[in-house]
């Protein structure tokens, strides 16, 4: 499936950042503060609930994090599109761990659901993805996936059939 180490720690997500993990003009992560994990702890192309693929990613929680000073004043709480946006972030990531090419792009999500905050009292988020689609043809490379966040193990935000693509164009 992939030569590429199943797990993988901040300095690799940064390299994938800066586009040395899988070539240029491949899947990228973004820069922090966008970066939205702090390490992939497993990834595959054929495990999780439908045998298609998955990721388990972390993402350590800290008073100081950008967003609480901005989001809302008095009244600190991560955004939910960062949660969806770190789900997202990680369905393009393992595509390219896959070796597929092309640049990632979120497509859209069928069904979120917000269950619960993230406060600056909270210690980790837990990212697990399952993929229900993987897919590869000359003319599309897409994942479709289902995913939850849970905050110190707390199910937060659930989303259904996630859509992000690879595109060499």
């Amino acid at each position: 499936m992939s030569d590429y180490p199943t797990s993988f720690d901040r300095d690799a997500l940064l390299k994938c950042a800066r586009g040395e993990l899988f070539g240029p003009g491949n899947a990228q992560l973004p820069e922090p503060p966008m970066l939205m994990m702090d390490r992939i702890t497993d990834i595959s192309g054929d495990g999780g609930a439908h045998g298609k693929g998955h990721v388990i990613a972390e993402f350590d929680i800290t008073p100081d994090l950008w967003f609480f000073e901005c989001h809302f004043p008095g009244n600190p709480i991560m955004p939910g599109c960062l949660g969806l946006d770190g789900l997202w972030q990680l369905t393009g990531f393992n595509l390219g761990w896959r070796g597929w090419q092309g640049r990632g792009y979120a497509l859209g999500v069928g069904e979120v659901k917000l269950k619960g905050m993230v406060r600056p009292d909270r210690k980790m988020l837990t990212y697990k993805i399952d993929f229900t689609k993987a897919i590869q043809t000359r003319r599309l490379t897409m994942g479709v996936a289902d995913g939850i966040v849970e905050a110190d193990g707390e199910v937060i935000y659930e989303v259904k059939d996630m859509k992000v693509a690879l595109s060499e164009s």
